[in-house]
């Protein structure tokens, strides 16, 4: 085949997402990950299996998985058997099978696979398994799950975790979920997490450290904290509002929507942001300096356990979905504890944009542009507007029936203006076309 061929081939080939068009696979879909690690912190050795137990949705002879290059596989079974031949190459794990399965199959997928796991590098920076100087973080949006495990990583893939996770004595290591249990032997430390909620990949987290943890006022819903015992003081400042924030958005965006509650883990480190995780986020020590000044960020990372997390956007595109939703439970939180108010917020916010280049479309602002701040107070002042144009009582009760309808779901842009128009006594389809569709910011 001519190199001209080949290139023509791989423009024909299906993505899911073209914001990471090489990210996840066709052919079958996981319901559950089992996650068997040991980490060597000293090392940073990785080695372990995953477990993963997924059905066909077409007849299938070959299929893939994403898993960094910078990980080798030792081992790969599919119900038991040895496949034909499985190699890693271009960040794929590829499985061909003796025999071809039809559709509807269980799929049983053991990789046993370890190296020295690394970031993967994107248009966003290094995402994913990253070392700090002493321990571990994973920031895994929006495609470093597969720095670390086997997985069809992308965000509409949902599955639950079993995550046992052996690592040296000293430390302590979080997963997401409830830890179910905690077993000492010969200086190793095994810690079993379980994520039964459905978890899109990159939200699924390790983080290792000397921490030691505290369990905050209840309010109904369990609130944990993991941090070096040095930040505890600037700790119990900082962050001492966390529960009056967990209330407020329990009422105005409904059930908080995790069984397994709620953990802040504060690294030794400096982080240029914090970091989402499904009933986890992950903040710097810069973030826990005694001032309370990151206030804004926690609301921020709280809201996402409902916005982006439990509803997740299924495509790339609908990030505003995630981002400006939990933009705007900063201001709905500063409006709640006396601050400037989400009008005030509004007003300061859509000048900035006024004045910024009038270049990005909320409604698919290309990949490189997903994280643009546009996004997340363009996103926040859209949902301003309609809150303002239907009023205070509809706008919250569209929240609730938003995170109710798709909880532990995928959504699309379509389907929140789609519900919206539920609670609109007249059309909103210029307010969409405004704010959405349109690359202009509006008159507020």
């Amino acid at each position: 085949m001519t190199r001209s061929k080949k290139a023509a081939k791989r423009a024909a080939a299906p993505v899911i997402d073209p914001y990471l068009p090489t990210n996840g696979n066709f052919g079958y879909r996981v319901s559950r990950y089992e996650l068997d690690l040991e980490y060597k912190v000293a090392i940073n050795r990785l080695s372990g299996s995953a477990t993963i137990t997924a059905v066909t949705l077409a007849a299938l002879r070959t299929f893939t998985l994403d898993l960094s290059d910078a990980l080798a596989v030792a081992k790969v079974s599919v119900n038991g058997r040895r496949p034909a031949h499985f190699r890693c190459s271009g960040g794929k794990l590829h499985i061909s099978l003796q025999e071809s399965l039809p559709a509807g199959a269980a799929l049983s997928i053991v990789v046993r696979y370890g190296g020295t796991p690394q970031p993967i590098r994107s248009y966003w920076g290094e995402v994913g398994f990253e070392e700090l100087t002493n321990g571990v973080l994973v920031a895994g949006q929006p495609n470093g799950a597969a720095s670390w495990f086997p997985c069809d990583d992308h965000p509409s893939a949902k599955a639950s975790y079993r995550i046992r996770i052996s690592t040296d004595g000293p430390y302590r290591a979080i997963a997401n979920g409830e830890l179910v249990s905690r077993r000492a032997r010969a200086g190793m430390t095994t810690w079993t997490y379980e994520q039964a909620e459905p978890t899109s990949t990159y939200l699924v987290t390790l983080q290792i450290g000397m921490y030691d943890t505290y369990r905050l006022a209840k309010n109904g819903v369990a609130i944990h904290a993991a941090l070096p015992p040095r930040l505890r003081r600037n700790f119990d400042h900082d962050f001492a509002r966390q529960p009056q924030m967990m209330k407020l958005f329990v009422k105005l965006f409904g059930p908080y929507p995790l069984s397994s509650g709620y953990t802040v883990v504060v690294t030794d480190d400096d982080l240029e942001i914090p970091l989402e995780a499904q009933g986890i986020s992950i903040f710097g020590a810069n973030h826990c300096d005694g001032t309370r000044g990151a206030e804004r960020l926690i609301a921020h990372e709280l809201a996402h356990q409902w916005f982006g997390n439990s509803v997740t956007a299924r495509r790339w595109r609908g990030i505003w979905l995630h981002e400006g939703f939990a933009c705007y439970a900063e201001w709905l939180w500063s409006e709640h504890a006396n601050g400037r108010s989400a009008d005030d917020h509004a007003r300061y916010h859509h000048q900035r944009l006024q004045d910024a280049p009038q270049d990005l479309l909320l409604a698919d602002p290309g990949p490189r542009d997903m994280f643009d701040d546009r996004v997340y107070k363009r996103g926040a002042l859209t949902l301003h507007v309609l809150r303002r144009q239907i009023g205070d009582d509809s706008f919250f009760a569209l929240l609730r029936d938003w995170t109710s309808r798709y909880r532990h779901s995928t959504a699309l842009t379509d389907d929140f203006t789609g519900l919206a128009a539920n609670y609109a006594h007249e059309s909103l389809r210029p307010l969409w076309d405004a704010w959405l569709y349109s690359k202009d910011v509006p008159d507020l």
